[in-house]
């Protein structure tokens, strides 16, 4: 029988609860309280006030509700994007869920073949509770005010929330007096705390008498397992990501740079303080020589913000975002506002335009370019430890399995309750799940399939004490994250206005004049680490353990805590609890093995040749000729790192031109720096140019290949990811995603597949053929011109932000034909040669493609006003 199932109900209000009816078989619902509550906001006289005062647009009853209506699509349609669904009909009945606290007659009745993987909550229960809402409808107070629950932001006498003023001012005074006293109140808060998170429901026990504390391993060894949570530098501001990274350097931890690049002034330890301020950070106190203010971890996501070769090259580890904890399936966000001039030069943008990340999906769309991703890493950075950071959720294991597999050294697992500076509130509700899932399965997983070994195992999301280190110790972890604890530690208030700013204390704001009111000194963060550690030595000494090798993995150490609470009776936790076996090796003995190899690579084998080093030692001039097959990846990327660790970006004077021929392996020519001349005789595959940096990278086929080079495909897909500058000439068509995240490089192809220029902030992109559908998807920057011989290119492309236009500034004109001009010159290729003999019938033919931020430049507009000597200046690119 086929029929639709309309949902008329009175509980649905938020974008989540839509997706929830529909992602279980409501074909279309009808939420008639929601409604019923826009028509009587409408009508209630503090909104015709604000109406008649004109603070606020006047709406009928009609428009209000028409407004609801669009803004539930908005977030519904958010949410498919997220799980890369582009239709509805799709998602309907999909059951893309999985389930928290419901026990196994409600699943089997409603949810059939989600995973509730702890149980939970009968229909008894469901139904008090139900009623239990249903009854304080009646009551007076409701009558005159709705309660507010504080589902989002913290009230008293709310819902509880994990991080709370209460508890961010007990932290302040134990780190900032540095008094063990106030940090055991601290302690004793976190303690009391109603149940939170699933840990709550677990405690320690033992059948080993305590131990005296001076024999259980040193605070200084247990917090080298401490990390920072990745926070990028935009979100925060640079005061407190600088205190996070000094404090860390301090303790032998690590900070994440989140991503957002990193100032190269931040690589050298400190040797100008006096009095505790620097002359090279001056906006922060509390400083000592040999400080350095450099991110241990760096995290690319896959080509992000300010990834460039020499920031792969400075870095002790590299770690690539599948997901953010908080919010899974989204990039980061950052609000226009908080998007200073030091903030874009570092992220190769432009100052005041909003910045928001393709979700990593945008070029890993399976385990193996996965993968490639972290070959590429170890190529260009063969002494980085590369980590995956990895969401919580059903099925993480055979994910973390893959990922081991693929060669990475780290993996990270991010709790649901990690918190986000710059998140709409859809993002971070029902999203990710909580890490002690994740950590258990990973865990075993790893150990079933023989892999524990090869990988450390990380996790973070909520951590806030010892008690919290130990637990996911027992669970299996070697590693442990703090993220919005940190920041609570160096001053955050918990304003919870991050997205807007405003934050009153500078920790998450751009503003100079809330800045200079940044409280935090790296001193405070050090001694809130080293109180975690001593809490987490303590409990070691009462469990009777020397130290945390230990524990790590011993889930026999964990017991179910007798809570006297409804909703968590039926709760079944034997799955958190259970053991399938312990590493053969301690945790320890993981940790510090040696970076996993690449094995041996066409670059060490150009690296050993005494001309290639002696011009990379001595900036002389190299000419080469190699052949390449398919199996040679990556090729070039090692080259690179070590031309950039030794001079940085642009300080490269010699020249390495090298000439290969052949059938290149995937990311060829990937981390390009300037000095290096690539030219590939034959085909490529996918990523060519990735992440390049500078240089030049031509591609043509062999003489007279005996089909015409413009109608082939040469390239693969998602060239020029996330490309920081440098050249790409193309005698031939390339795949999809072409100049994807491309912020500065420049390229001429002739011809490309779908979603071409899609999120590109800067650089210029020439298309001398047809391109695919969705063009310039999400582009911010930069501008591109396609030739569009049939008419066809203008429902291609994606009108949601760029503009199109021909080609009538001069300049711009002039732009397209250098461009032309280098790539004939280089490619010797016929439709280029063509195009500039009767310019005049192409010219016409090209279109310009100008997202809002260029269309004052001189390329872009016509009638731009020329500079005060009276000289035109190009974009530079």
């Amino acid at each position: 029988m086929q029929t639709s199932i309309v949902a008329d109900t009175a509980q649905c209000f938020s974008t989540h609860q839509f997706a929830c009816l529909i992602g279980y078989g409501a074909s279309a619902i009808c939420p008639y309280l929601a409604l019923e509550t826009c028509r009587q906001w409408r009508l209630s006289t503090k909104t015709v006030n604000l109406m008649r005062n004109g603070k606020m647009p006047t709406v009928t009853i009609e428009q209000a509700q028409k407004n609801f209506c669009k803004s539930v699509r908005s977030g519904l349609m958010k949410i498919l994007s997220k799980m890369g669904i582009s239709l509805l009909s799709s998602y309907c009945g999909a059951q893309i869920f999985e389930i928290y606290g419901l026990g196994k007659d409600i699943v089997d009745l409603a949810f059939c073949g989600s995973v509730s993987s702890i149980g939970g909550l009968t229909l008894d229960e469901l139904a008090r509770e139900t009623l239990s809402f249903w009854v304080k409808a009646f009551s007076e107070d409701t009558a005159k005010r709705l309660e507010n629950f504080g589902f989002i932001q913290f009230r008293p006498g709310g819902e509880y929330h994990g991080n709370n003023p209460e508890m961010s001012k007990l932290l302040h005074k134990a780190v900032r007096q540095k008094s063990e006293t106030a940090y055991l109140v601290y302690q004793q808060h976190l303690a009391n705390r109603p149940v939170n998170v699933l840990r709550d429901l677990i405690e320690f026990t033992s059948d080993r008498a305590p131990i005296p504390v001076g024999r259980v391993e040193p605070a200084l060894s247990i917090v080298k397992r401490f990390c920072t949570g990745g926070m990028s530098l935009g979100a925060i501001s640079r005061e407190t990501h600088e205190a996070i990274a000094i404090a860390m350097n301090r303790l032998g931890g690590k900070s994440n740079s989140g991503e957002g690049g990193e100032d190269p002034i931040r690589w050298s330890p400190l040797t100008d303080v006096v009095d505790g301020y620097s002359p090279t950070l001056p906006h922060l106190k509390g400083l000592q020589n040999g400080d350095t203010a450099t991110s241990a971890i760096k995290q690319v996501a896959s080509g992000r913000f300010g990834v460039t070769p020499t920031f792969l090259a400075n870095a002790d580890q590299l770690e690539i975002k599948i997901a953010q904890g908080a919010k899974p399936g989204e990039g980061g966000q950052l609000p226009g506002k908080k998007v200073s001039a030091y903030i874009a030069r570092l992220r190769n943008s432009k100052p005041g335009v909003p910045l928001i990340s393709p979700p990593p999906h945008h070029d890993i769309y399976s385990i193996e370019d996965l993968a490639q991703l972290i070959y590429d890493l170890h190529q260009v950075n063969p002494r980085a430890k590369v980590s995956v950071k990895l969401v919580a959720e059903a099925g993480i294991g055979t994910v973390a399995s893959g990922v081991a597999k693929g060669n990475a050294d780290i993996i990270q697992i991010s709790g649901h309750d990690g918190g986000t500076g710059a998140s709409p509130v859809s993002s971070i509700k029902h999203a990710g799940g909580p890490w002690e899932l994740g950590l258990t399965e990973s865990h075993q997983t790893l150990i079933s399939n023989g892999l524990r070994e090869r990988v450390i195992l990380r996790v973070d999301g909520g951590f806030k004490s010892g008690f919290d280190v130990l637990m996911a110790a027992a669970m299996g972890a070697d590693e442990y994250g703090f993220g919005s604890v940190a920041m609570i530690a160096t001053g955050c208030v918990m304003a919870r206005i991050c997205h807007t700013n405003n934050c009153p204390v500078g920790v998450a704001s751009q503003r100079e004049e809330l800045r200079a009111r940044f409280p935090g000194v790296p001193g405070d963060l050090v001694n809130y680490f080293l109180y975690v550690a001593e809490e987490v030595r303590g409990m070691l000494a009462q469990l009777g353990y020397e130290k945390l090798d230990d524990v790590i993995g011993h889930t026999e150490l964990l017991k179910p805590r007798d809570v006297s609470l409804m909703k968590t009776q039926h709760l079944d936790l034997s799955y958190i609890l259970s053991n399938v076996g312990l590493p053969k090796w301690s945790s320890t003995v993981i940790r510090n093995q040696e970076v996993h190899s690449n094995g041996p690579v066409l670059d060490d084998t150009l690296l050993s040749d005494p001309e290639v080093a002696n011009a990379i030692d001595n900036e002389t001039v190299v000419n080469k000729s190699v052949k390449i097959y398919n199996v040679d990846r990556a090729v070039c990327g090692r080259i690179a790192g070590t031309i950039a660790k030794k001079y940085g970006d642009t300080g490269f004077a010699g020249q390495v031109n090298l000439t290969f021929t052949g059938s290149a392996g995937q990311s060829f020519a990937c981390f390009l720096t300037p000095g290096m001349n690539i030219r590939l005789v034959g085909e490529a595959n996918d990523y060519v140019g990735k992440g390049m940096a500078g240089g030049e990278v031509v591609v043509t086929p062999e003489e007279n290949p005996g089909f015409a080079p413009e109608d082939a495909t040469i390239v693969g897909n998602t060239c020029l990811y996330g490309a920081t500058g440098g050249q790409l000439f193309v005698r031939g068509k390339a795949g999809e995603r072409f100049a994807v995240r491309n912020s500065l490089a420049e390229a001429v192809v002739e011809g490309a597949g779908d979603h071409s220029c899609e999120y590109m902030t800067g650089g210029c992109v020439v298309v001398l053929g047809k391109v695919g559908r969705n063009v310039a998807a999400g582009m911010t920057g930069g501008l591109a011109y396609i030739l569009d011989e049939d008419n066809t290119l203008i429902p291609k492309v994606n009108k949601e932000i760029v503009k199109i236009q021909r080609v009538v500034a001069p300049v711009g004109q002039m732009q397209l034909k250098n461009l032309i001009e280098a790539h004939v010159e280089k490619t010797g290729s016929s439709k280029g040669a063509e195009i500039l003999k009767e310019w005049d019938t192409y010219l016409p033919l090209f279109w310009q493609l100008v997202p809002p931020s260029e269309e004052d430049t001189p390329e872009a507009c016509a009638d731009y006003e020329e500079t005060t000597s009276g000289q035109i200046t190009l974009q530079s690119a």
